[in-house]
C-alpha cells in the first residue's frame, strides 16, 4: 500500500527544488487535505533535533489549525505572517527526508477501517480538540516531553488522511496517556523543591 501522505511528500520535495518551502506553499499544494498534511509536517520536526527558534511558529500554527477543526471548519486558514513562515532550505530537505522515514513505518499499520468513525463530522471536530490540546502540550515548556504529543498528533492526522477509524481510537487512548504523563511530570517538577528540602 502507498500512503496518500507519501504522494504529497514527494510532490513537496519536487517543489522544494524550485523554491523555498513555506506553510502557504504546503497549503496550496494540498488543497482540502491541507489540515492533516500541514499539521503532520509541522509537528514531525519535534521528533528530531531542530535548530533553536524553529518550533514556536509551527507549534502555534498547529494550535490555530486544531481550533479551526474543532469549530468544524474544513478549509484551513492561517495569518499571513504564519503562512509565510519560510523553512531554511537545508532544514526543509532534512525534514522531508525524515517524513519519508516516518511514512515507511506508518504504511505498515494504517488502512481504511471503521469508516463510520472516520467519516463522522463530529469525530472531525473531536480530532480538532485532541490536536489542539496535544499542540499546547507540545509547545508548553515541559522538559523531555516533545516526542509524546508529536506521536499522538501524527497518528491522528494520518488516521484522517487514510480514513482509519481504528487508528483514531488508538490515538485517543494515547492522547489520554500523554496527558497523564505530562501532568505527572509537571506535578513532580512542582514538588521537586519540597523533596530536595526533605533530602537535604
Amino acid at each position: 500500500m502507498h500512503l496518500r501522505f507519501s504522494q504529497d511528500i514527494e510532490s513537496l520535495i519536487n517543489r522544494l527544488s524550485e523554491e523555498p518551502l513555506t506553510i502557504a506553499a504546503i497549503l496550496s499544494e494540498t488543497s482540502e487535505r491541507g489540515f492533516s498534511l500541514v499539521i503532520g509536517l509541522l509537528v514531525i520536526p519535534f521528533l528530531f533535533p531542530v535548530p533553536p527558534g524553529l518550533t514556536g511558529i509551527p507549534g502555534t500554527a498547529c494550535v490555530l489549525l486544531g481550533v479551526q477543526m474543532a469549530l468544524g471548519r474544513r478549509a484551513p486558514w492561517l495569518p499571513k505572517k504564519v503562512a509565510q513562515f519560510k523553512f531554511p532550505t537545508s532544514f526543509a530537505k532534512q525534514l522531508l527526508q525524515n517524513v519519508r522515514r516516518v511514512t515507511r513505518i506508518l504504511e505498515k499499520i494504517t488502512r481504511p477501517r471503521l469508516s463510520r468513525i472516520a467519516s463522522n463530522s463530529r469525530i472531525w471536530q473531536f480530532n480538532g480538540i485532541c490536536i489542539t490540546w496535544l499542540s499546547i502540550l507540545l509547545i508548553a515548556p515541559i522538559p523531555l516531553t516533545n516526542p509524546f504529543p508529536t506521536v499522538g498528533i501524527l497518528l491522528l492526522v494520518v488516521a484522517m488522511l487514510e480514513s482509519d477509524g481504528l487508528l483514531m481510537c488508538v490515538a485517543y487512548a494515547l492522547t489520554a496517556s500523554i496527558t497523564a504523563i505530562c501532568a505527572t511530570i509537571v506535578y513532580l517538577l512542582w514538588k521537586a523543591p519540597d523533596l530536595l528540602n526533605q533530602w537535604l
